[in-house]
């Protein structure tokens, strides 16, 4: 698909003033974003402000809603996480936000339709036509004109399992096992640690190397054991991010998330996201200065991943606590300009 239908073309131009220029190769730094759900979407929404060699390496262990219902029946992997990258990586044009708001519409009625994703739909159409994941996603990425590009971790879909304390209410001291991201994300207890099924699934190619091509790697914010931690667990993107030469950048949530993280301190998250990859060193820990209340016990915590804390404003400033993009670009930008070399990249 080399050309856009005429009739949508016309997006462009009524948009409010022109589209941007393409800056030239080499001048911006090559940046590799990790995660899934509204996480990604979040660092992806301000990455793509800040430079045009963007890829998106998304998690595959959803197993709710549209996407688990089409992976369960289609076989599949669970397309609504890579959707949500993709939505983040149109631009603020007319073209760009139809689209975001197209593929992430969904159904409702009373058949078999309701609540799909029109985005789901198409991606999964497309997989069936083409028989390869990343074609088909590299394809609905230029029918988006987004700005970068969406990766899956993992060839394969995988389950994601936790051990939970208190996942019974009635039993609080009891440590069970609970089988699937939906149910993780969810559970009223503690997670003690986490593993996918199967237990070495095979990375996809084009991730790994884009993670050692990288200038930059940003690994969250988003659902810490059900979004983040789960890339650590794919042997070979793990290999990948403990060899790139790339600068690693940690991004911290704004909040604890209700169930699987509720009453974690900043420090908590890197104390269990360094037992599962344990050999795993980053460059920056960026956390919001509001959310965190014991700086010292933070920059403790980074020690053991080498790496520096920096504070910045990165909430929206009405008090909803997600993130606001024209800040955390400027969070990034900062930090890419501090950190590394100040371009030209390459």
């Amino acid at each position: 698909m080399t050309a856009r239908p005429r009739r949508l073309g016309r997006l462009r131009r009524t948009g409010e003033g022109p589209a941007p220029k393409p800056r030239r190769r080499g001048t911006q730094p090559k940046v590799v974003a990790l995660g899934g759900g509204m996480g990604l979407s979040a660092s992806l929404t301000a990455l793509r402000r800040i430079t045009g060699e963007l890829t998106a390496v998304v998690t595959v262990a959803d197993d709710g809603g549209s996407s688990g219902r089409l992976r369960d029946e289609l076989g599949v992997l669970p397309p609504g996480d890579l959707r949500k990258a993709l939505a983040a990586l149109c631009g603020d044009d007319d073209w760009g936000q139809t689209w975001a708001r197209v593929i992430q519409h969904r159904f409702a009625s009373r058949g078999d339709l309701h609540d799909h994703a029109v985005g789901n739909l198409l991606i999964v159409a497309l997989w069936e036509q083409l028989g390869d994941p990343v074609a088909a996603l590299d394809l609905v990425g230029t029918l988006l004109g987004a700005h970068g590009r969406v990766l899956p971790m993992s060839a394969v879909p995988l389950e994601l399992q936790a051990l939970v304390r208190g996942h019974d209410p009635a039993r609080p001291e009891d440590v069970d096992l609970v089988r699937g991201q939906a149910t993780v994300a969810l559970t009223p207890g503690e997670v003690q640690s986490v593993h996918v099924v199967p237990a070495d699934p095979p990375a996809v190619p084009e991730a790994v190397e884009a993670v050692l091509d990288a200038d930059w790697v940003v690994l969250g914010p988003g659902s810490w054991f059900s979004s983040v931690i789960p890339h650590l667990l794919v042997p070979g993107l793990l290999d990948a991010l403990t060899d790139t030469r790339a600068r690693k950048v940690l991004s911290l949530n704004l909040v604890p998330q209700p169930g699987e993280t509720a009453g974690f301190s900043p420090q908590r998250h890197l104390e269990v996201l360094a037992r599962h990859a344990p050999k795993l060193a980053f460059d920056v820990v960026l956390a919001d200065e509001a959310a965190v209340p014991d700086r010292a016990s933070l920059d403790e915590a980074a020690k053991r991943f080498d790496a520096t804390v920096e504070l910045a404003p990165v909430a929206r400033p009405d008090g909803v606590p997600k993130h606001d993009p024209e800040l955390l670009a400027a969070a990034y930008d900062r930090i890419f300009r501090m950190h590394g070399r100040i371009g030209p990249w390459r």
